[in-house]
């Protein structure tokens, strides 16, 4: 995926917050625990997660593909982690703790998930990156891609951050 458009003069995030970060999005949010979305890059600019292939996520049983609407829930959420780590950018001023608490208004607006291929494979990679952040709504693009690197899928989000 290529840079954002709106850049930030943040180059990485104290090891305070990432934890933070983490805790929420890895286990406060219980359904993303469900789904074994593990954060394994958190920067302002981009975040990347990756789930593991269980039988639970299994949607067609003779193929074995991981169902669509883990993709899609998957997509989702990391646009979600895509505008927290923006705010987190956006307010470096404040400590840590307070930016983890700006969280608390994000919510999904409209979703737009294209499904371009299977999804099979032992893991798969979810990546994700704001296009803009504005004052009320935030604007993302989410990539869903298999252990071998290939785009199985594509996604679009706006998020009140308001």
């Amino acid at each position: 995926m290529p840079h954002p458009i709106n850049k930030t003069a943040v180059t990485e995030f104290e090891p305070e917050f990432i934890a933070g970060l983490k805790d929420i999005f890895e286990d406060k949010i219980v359904f993303n625990r469900l789904l074994g979305l593990k954060i394994t890059q958190l920067t302002p600019e981009r975040v990347v997660a990756r789930i593991a292939m269980r039988n639970e996520l299994v949607g067609h049983y003779s193929f074995n593909r991981i169902h669509g609407g883990v993709i899609s829930a998957g997509l989702d959420a990391m646009g979600g982690l895509a505008v927290m780590a923006a705010i987190g950018a956006r307010h470096m001023d404040e400590s840590p703790l307070e930016r983890l608490h700006r969280f608390a208004k994000l919510g999904t607006i409209d979703l737009r998930i294209d499904y371009l291929r299977p999804g099979i494979g032992e893991h798969f990679e979810l990546r994700a990156e704001v296009m803009r952040l504005g004052s009320r709504v935030a604007s993302t693009r989410m990539e869903f891609l298999g252990s071998d690197g290939k785009l199985l899928s594509t996604g679009a989000g706006a998020y009140i951050v308001s």
